[in-house]
Order: C-alpha cells, then sequence, then structure tokens
C-alpha cells in the first residue's frame, strides 16, 4: 500500500503563493506517476496536474503559467508551487500517486480570499 500525506495548505490573498507538498511512504517503489487534483465546493473533482518518475510533466489549462510541480526523490515527495493564485483556485487539494491503482492522500484546503 501507498501512503500519501499532504501539507501546506491554508488561506491566502489573492495573487499570493502557496506550497504544497506530499510525501509518499509504503509500497513507493513501483509509482509512476504523483499529481494534484482539487475539488472546489459544489463541484466535481479535477485533475490539477502530474509529474511521472520520468519527470515528464502535465498541467491543467486552467494553471498553466502560475502552478509548478517537482520532485525530491530522495524523499519520495512532490510539491505543487502555486503562484498568482486566484479565488477560483479555492478547494481542497488531494495528492495522488498512481501504480497499479491510484491511491488518494487525504486533501488540503486552500483558500484564496479576493
Amino acid at each position: 500500500q501507498v501512503q500519501l500525506v499532504e501539507s501546506g495548505g491554508g488561506l491566502v490573498q489573492a495573487g499570493g503563493s502557496l506550497r504544497l507538498s506530499c510525501a509518499a511512504s509504503g509500497s513507493i517503489l513501483s509509482i509512476n506517476a504523483m499529481g494534484w487534483h482539487r475539488q472546489a465546493p459544489g463541484k466535481q473533482r479535477e485533475f490539477v496536474t502530474v509529474i511521472t518518475s520520468g519527470g515528464t510533466t502535465n498541467y491543467a489549462d486552467s494553471i498553466k503559467g502560475r502552478f509548478t510541480i517537482s520532485r525530491d526523490n530522495a524523499n519520495n515527495t512532490v510539491y505543487l508551487q502555486m503562484n498568482s493564485l486566484k479565488p477560483e483556485d479555492t478547494g481542497v487539494y488531494y495528492c495522488f500517486a498512481q501504480d497499479t491503482l491510484h491511491h488518494w492522500g487525504q486533501g488540503t484546503q486552500v483558500t484564496v480570499s479576493s
């Protein structure tokens, strides 16, 4: 099993920045990708970004140019640097790790005030 622990959420004003972290533990050798989804109030969970074990990244159009995903392989951690935050970025951000299954973290709240 894979365990994921997120941190770094909080309250920030529009235009500000936050950095989320997601630390993986357990059966991590078979993980081939990690990333983030988010869920805004009253909306479905949506894809945000992913980084593969080879370092390839992909971003949702809504956050391109503002968010950056990176990984620290030594610490089995991925980071999401979020800049120029907007109120519509508000939501619960869920880290995921993919091997033969999709594993999820517990989520961390991000609130962007206008």
